[in-house]
C-alpha cells in the first residue's frame, strides 16, 4: 500500500515507548496505600492535541457519572474523585501521567485513553502494576490474547463491530470500493474491519491509500481515489483527520461519484464544518442523543447531562466516559469496595444499562457487548433544530455474533 509524507506515526512499536524509561518503576513492588475514605479513579485523555474536543467531553460525562454517585451517598459512604490527566495522545506521555497516577495519587483504578495505540501503553503500564483499566477507545488489538490483562475491560466498541455494521447497511455484492486510511493503529485496524466485511459481502476491493496523521492536506489523494471509480469511499480516520478529509473530498467532487462511510461518524466533527460537507456520509457510533425516544437510559443520560452542563447535549464519545466509569463504580458496589479481584470478578459478572440498552462485559476478553448504531448525516433541510445531526438507519442490538470468537483472538475455550 502507497504511504505519504513523513509525519510521525502513532505505531504498535511507538504506542509501546516511553515505557523502557519508567521501567525502574515497573520493577518496584507497589507502595502499600493507607486506609482512607476517598475512591481515586484515574482519567488520561488527550485534552491537548486533534482528538481535544472528544477529551473534553469524555472529561463531562466521568465526571457526570462520579457526581451522580456521590450524589447518591458514593461507594459504601465513600466518595469518589475523578483524576484527570493531559496524555497529549503520546504513549510516553500516557505511560508517564499512568504511572503517577499509581504510584504517587494511588487510584484505585485507570478509566481513558483516547487512541488505540496509546491505550496499549496504559495497558501495559496498568497490566504490569495489576490495576484495573477500563479502556474507552476502539481497538480490536487489546481483545487480543498477547495484549490482555485480565484487570483490563474494553468499554468502547471495536473496529470489527463498527465497520461490520456500516458495511452491512451500505455495501452490495459486486460494488466497488475504495479506502483512504489514516496510517497508524486506528486506521489499520478500521481498513481490516471494512476489508473482512466487503469480503463476506462479496464487494470489491479497488485500492487503499494511506494518509499521514494529523494531515492537513489531502490534495494529492483525491485524484488517485477518483480514477479508481469506486462506488464507495471508506475513509477511515479520526477527529480533526475526518473533516479535513471528507470536506477536501466534497470541494473535489466525490460525492457525485460515489458514497462516503466511515467507520465511526464523529458529533464535533460534524458540528466542526457543518451539514452541506457530512450531507449523506454513513458511519458507525457508539451513542447518539436521538436513541432517547428509543430508550429509557439515554433519556434518563441526556437528561442528567443537560442539567449539570446547561442545557448542551451528551456526544458519541463523551457517553463513553460517563459509561466507562459508570459501569466501573456499579462493579465496586457490587463488590462493596476497591479490592481489585472482588472489583473484577463483579465486573465479569455485570450487566449495566447506563446510556442506551443492556450491556456486559464478555468474560473471555472483556470486551463490552453492545449495540452500534448506523447513521446518516442530514441536509441542512431536514434537520429539526442544531443538534438534530444525524438519521438512526440502524440499531444493531448488542450480541456475541457481532464479535470475533475467543478462539479467533487466542483465548483458550
Amino acid at each position: 500500500m502507497p504511504k505519504s509524507g513523513s509525519t510521525p506515526k502513532i505505531t504498535r512499536r511507538t504506542a509501546l515507548a516511553g515505557l523502557a524509561a519508567s521501567a525502574a518503576l515497573l520493577a518496584m513492588p507497589r507502595l502499600g496505600r493507607a486506609a482512607e475514605e476517598t475512591i481515586r479513579i484515574g482519567f488520561p485523555t488527550p485534552l491537548t492535541g486533534p482528538f481535544a474536543a472528544e477529551a473534553r467531553d469524555q472529561v463531562k460525562c466521568a465526571e457526570l457519572a462520579v457526581k451522580l454517585v456521590n450524589d447518591k451517598g458514593g461507594i459504601g459512604g465513600r466518595k469518589v474523585e475523578l483524576l484527570v490527566r493531559d496524555d497529549k495522545l503520546n504513549a510516553g506521555e500516557a505511560a508517564t501521567r499512568t504511572l503517577e497516577l499509581i504510584e504517587k495519587d494511588k487510584v484505585h483504578a485507570v478509566v481513558g485513553a483516547l487512541s488505540s495505540a496509546v491505550q496499549l501503553a496504559v495497558n501495559e503500564v496498568t497490566r504490569a502494576r495489576g490495576v484495573i483499566y477500563v479502556s474507552i477507545s476502539q481497538s480490536d488489538t487489546i481483545n487480543e490474547a498477547k495484549d490482555f490483562s485480565k484487570y483490563t475491560f474494553h468499554e468502547a466498541l471495536n473496529p470489527h463491530m463498527t465497520t461490520a455494521a456500516v458495511a452491512r447497511q451500505t455495501l452490495k455484492k459486486g460494488m466497488k470500493v475504495a479506502h483512504l486510511v489514516a496510517d497508524y493503529a486506528y486506521g489499520h485496524e478500521m481498513l481490516r474491519g471494512f476489508k473482512r466485511a466487503q469480503t463476506a459481502i462479496g464487494a470489491d476491493n479497488v485500492g487503499e491509500i494511506l494518509h499521514p496523521f494529523g494531515a492537513a492536506d489531502y490534495s494529492t489523494f483525491m485524484p488517485r481515489l477518483m480514477s479508481m471509480r469506486p462506488d464507495v469511499l471508506c475513509i477511515s480516520n479520526f477527529g480533526r483527520d475526518q473533516a479535513n478529509a471528507i470536506k477536501q473530498a466534497v470541494d473535489f467532487g466525490v460525492k457525485q461519484q460515489m458514497k462516503i462511510v466511515v467507520p465511526v461518524i464523529l458529533h464535533n466533527q460534524r458540528l466542526a464544518v457543518g451539514p452541506d460537507v457530512f450531507e449523506g456520509v454513513v458511519g458507525g457510533a457508539n451513542y447518539y442523543w436521538g436513541l432517547e425516544t428509543q430508550s429509557k437510559s439515554a433519556a434518563a443520560f441526556n437528561a442528567a447531562f443537560k442539567a449539570a452542563n446547561g442545557g448542551a447535549i451528551p456526544t458519541d464519545y463523551g457517553a463513553y466516559g460517563y459509561s466507562g466509569v459508570g459501569s466501573l463504580l456499579a462493579a465496586m458496589q457490587t463488590a462493596g469496595g476497591t479490592d481489585t479481584d472482588k472489583v473484577v470478578d463483579a465486573l465479569e459478572k455485570l450487566q449495566y444499562d447506563l446510556t442506551k440498552g443492556p450491556q456486559h462485559y464478555r468474560k473471555c476478553d472483556h470486551q463490552s457487548v453492545q449495540s452500534v448504531l448506523v447513521l446518516e448525516s442530514k441536509k441542512k433541510s431536514a434537520m429539526a433544530n442544531d443538534n438534530d445531526l444525524f438519521a438512526i438507519l440502524a440499531n444493531d442490538s448488542g450480541s456475541d455474533d457481532m464479535l470475533r470468537s475467543c478462539s479467533e483472538l487466542g483465548h483458550a475455550t
